[in-house]
């Protein structure tokens, strides 16, 4: 079990090392990390004290207890979670777009080095195109894809999941497979690839965590 494991380590953090290289010629910074202990200090060595931060959807920051971090009163944090009404919800999403820090996940990552998205309402999409002036972006090895379309076939095989995770009243929540369904509640509308970080050097920050179970 001791050899296995090390052996796994060792795959996951060479495999996290050429992506993180590929990552790096387009213009973004990567911090590549053991676990989700190891995230959350560094994102608590990226984030300024009294800085506006906001943040997108995101299982892996909430399992690493970034959201604790949030709300421990260092930083002007725009709570989404927060809100009362969507209206209350929508302000704050709006308000995101003149954060210092936006904080989310990709969906997927491909080995050359393009971050894939998928968004029910866009305000993810929007905010980590244009906005915000740093966007930190959280992820586990086990979202590095081949190219784009594996990164669409992954996409469709956690969509099911995340629906049943936001409690939707969707066609894959009840079938676990995923369908191209007319649900007013559907979370797949908006597709987006990021193809390089050249234009704004340095804005995208990744933490890549070579721990595979955390985030879907």
């Amino acid at each position: 079990m001791k050899l296995r494991k090390e052996l796994l380590n060792w795959k996951n953090f060479t495999l996290a090392s050429k992506l993180a290289d590929n990552l790096e010629k387009k213009g973004h910074k990567v911090f590549i990390v053991k676990n989700g202990k190891e995230a959350l200090e560094k994102l608590k060595e990226l984030l300024p004290e009294n800085s506006i931060v906001a943040t997108g959807g995101s299982l892996t920051l909430s399992e690493i207890g970034g959201l604790e971090l949030l709300r421990s009163g260092k930083y002007n944090f725009l709570d989404r979670y927060s809100a009362k009404t969507k209206e209350e919800k929508e302000e704050i999403e709006r308000k995101a777009f003149l954060a210092d820090y936006y904080i989310c996940s990709a969906n997927a990552i491909t080995e050359d080095g393009k971050i894939v998205f998928l968004d029910g309402n866009g305000n993810r999409v929007a905010a980590v195109i244009y906005g915000p002036k740093n966007v930190i972006l959280i992820s586990s090895i086990n979202k590095i894809v081949k190219d784009v379309p594996e990164a669409r076939e992954r996409i469709k095989f956690i969509s099911p999941m995340n629906s049943k995770r936001l409690n939707l009243n969707t066609p894959c929540t009840q079938t676990a497979i995923c369908v191209n369904c007319s649900s007013h509640q559907r979370i797949c509308n908006y597709f987006v690839v990021i193809e390089s970080g050249h234009r704004h050097p340095g804005r995208f920050k990744i933490i890549l965590i070579t721990e595979e179970e955390l985030g879907l």
